[in-house]
């Protein structure tokens, strides 16, 4: 049941599409051990296996298990360690003011209370916020000076990867509207690392992060940020331009994780956007794995 969660989350496949591909793909039916006249569990059973283990919130142990088997095949967190954080976009949710302010304050609308079947399918978790782009070229030839600012709606995923092997060691989710830097003190850092250094962008640069991770002995490679209404430093600029070279390396794990499993929430909730989000963790992890012993074989 969990090499099929796995087929599904990375050909990013809804239960009704899982059900027919097993039966269509002989790929799918040798690794999944069956054969032509076995039968395969329909789209219900994968949901109640899937709801039972999110329930139990059996997501993070099982990271956690096949960490221990990348372990024990000689990748340990090596080189230090860089943190980012994702987008997860999630079905827009169509609320009203006040039911937002109720969301907002962390109560469940009147409205809602009176009517089960509506609250089991509002979201009350995910959160809108603003993701910045640069603009694009106009058609004239111009640039916009300023960046777009563009309604997003759902969760967050946030990452620590080595930089060695660039294996993800520890992630977390939230909704879109949690702060980046708030989770670096919230047990995104690994302390299992080989070496002390942690790269990550200006989100993570303030105060109290730098506190922290003095006092935890890890040394920041974090970012700075340009100054207000001055301009940027040259020393700082190359500086944040070397980081940059290394801090770069975790945009490919996020690359790889949409292009490849089209990361997306479908369901409800925080629990199970965790459940999804760390499906996606565990099968990048198997992914770069099964690469990295490639390379080793071939080397």
């Amino acid at each position: 049941m969990f090499k099929i969660l796995v087929i599904q989350t990375l050909n990013n496949l809804s239960d009704e599409r899982t059900e027919y591909l097993i039966n269509d793909r002989l790929s799918f039916m040798r690794f999944l051990g069956l054969g032509l006249s076995d039968r395969v569990p329909d789209a219900k059973t994968r949901w109640l296996f899937r709801e039972r283990l999110t329930q139990a919130g059996a997501i993070e142990r099982l990271f956690d298990r096949f960490d221990a088997t990348l372990r024990n095949a000689g990748y340990l967190p090596m080189s230090g360690q860089i943190l980012d954080a994702t987008l997860v976009a999630a079905p827009k949710q169509r609320n009203t003011n006040a039911e937002k302010a109720d969301l907002r304050a962390g109560h469940i609308p009147q409205d809602w209370r009176d009517k089960p079947s509506k609250l089991s399918h509002k979201d009350r978790h995910a959160r809108w916020t603003l993701k910045f782009t640069k603009a694009k070229q106009q058609e004239d030839g111009t640039i916009p000076s300023t960046d777009l600012a563009i309604p997003f709606f759902g969760y967050k995923s946030h990452i620590s990867i080595d930089r060695k092997f660039r294996l993800i060691r520890k992630w977390k989710a939230t909704d879109a509207a949690a702060s980046d830097g708030a989770r670096l003190r919230d047990g995104l850092l690994n302390k299992t690392n080989t070496a002390s250094s942690v790269w990550a962008d200006t989100a993570y640069r303030s105060k109290a992060n730098e506190d922290f991770m003095e006092k935890q002995g890890f040394v920041s490679k974090v970012h700075r940020k340009k100054p207000h209404l001055k301009p940027m430093p040259r020393h700082i600029q190359k500086s944040n331009a070397g980081k940059s070279v290394i801090r770069s390396r975790v945009e490919h794990v996020f690359a790889d994780q949409k292009s490849q499993t089209g990361l997306f929430v479908r369901t409800v909730g925080i629990t199970r956007a965790t459940m999804r989000i760390g499906l996606a963790n565990i099968v990048y992890n198997m992914r770069r794995f099964l690469l990295l012993e490639r390379i080793n074989a071939a080397a």
